[in-house]
């Protein structure tokens, strides 16, 4: 890796050093946005659940339509060979991508022959463990299916999660706890979201408005095995404002407590860090 370089990128079959130009503006992810892409961690040479996030980014592509070129193997290969290039306590962030060439006579519906691939490395370290997140609503809502490809990590859903950061920032909280269609607690505008009562944890119920995220079912696997009981239900954010602890999950940073929801104040909980402590264990025992 070139000296005072933080980024890979593996672009047409080989290795690069830096950010490197991927996109034509021809391209029909560039001006019709059929871009999808996952993230994947590596710390302290450990890749938690690698094969699912490599698996999730060929299911986004079919779910935009876009003809994933690249199998879950080859893809593992690919990542561990740029990986090799980072110091081994390195904390690096994990993106493979595709996106559409060309489209129809039309020019909008995706066409199989050509599919642009990529996977980006970037050092990024990992939060803190004394981090935490601070939230309010968000006049912005998650789509449903009938309006969106939410069945996918793709880069068009974003502009909207960054409106719910952008309002929310704009109010002094660092995150945005965000409804679903019908009003109910999804997630917040960039992770999963949990709440604990009365030593029961809760996360919204899957219902197609959010991506129910590769290291929020890991948490959820931890915690019940170590004999918490944790439901997966409809929540209101009279809910979260009852709750006695709340935290938020993601690949990011695998688990950031939340200390303040409005006027809703919360101590970082004992649940928060029992999650904490149970995912780097279950990822050293994968190894």
């Amino acid at each position: 890796m070139a000296t005072g370089s933080n980024i890979r990128t593996f672009f047409n079959g080989q290795w690069h050093d830096g950010d490197v130009p991927v996109m034509r503006a021809a391209d029909h992810g560039s001006w019709l946005g059929s871009t999808v892409f996952d993230g994947a961690r590596s710390v302290n040479g450990l890749t938690p659940d690698l094969r699912a996030h490599c698996d999730r980014v060929n299911n986004s592509a079919r779910a935009l339509m876009v003809t994933p070129t690249v199998s879950v193997d080859e893809m593992l290969a690919i990542v561990h060979e740029g990986l090799s290039a980072y110091p081994k306590d390195a904390a690096v962030y994990i993106r493979p991508m595709y996106w559409a060439i060309n489209g129809d006579v039309t020019a909008i519906v995706p066409q199989p022959e050509e599919t642009g691939f990529a996977i980006c490395l970037e050092a990024i370290p990992m939060a803190p463990e004394s981090a935490s997140l601070t939230l309010t609503r968000t006049r912005f809502r998650r789509p449903v299916m009938e309006d969106a490809v939410v069945n996918a990590k793709a880069g068009c859903l974003y502009p909207n999660n960054a409106r719910m950061l952008t309002e929310a920032r704009s109010k002094g909280f660092s995150n945005a706890l965000v409804a679903d269609a019908m009003g109910n607690v999804a997630e917040t505008a960039t992770a999963n979201i949990f709440m604990v009562r009365d030593g029961v944890v809760m996360t919204p119920v899957p219902n197609g408005t959010f991506l129910a995220g590769i290291t929020r079912a890991r948490h959820i696997q931890n915690l019940r095995a170590d004999g918490i009981e944790v439901v997966e239900t409809v929540l209101s954010f009279g809910d979260f404002h009852a709750a006695d602890e709340v935290f938020a999950t993601g690949n990011m940073n695998k688990i950031t407590p939340v200390t303040a929801f409005d006027d809703t104040q919360y101590q970082v909980g004992p649940i928060a860090r029992r999650a904490r402590s149970l995912y780097w264990d279950w990822a050293s025992s994968e190894g």
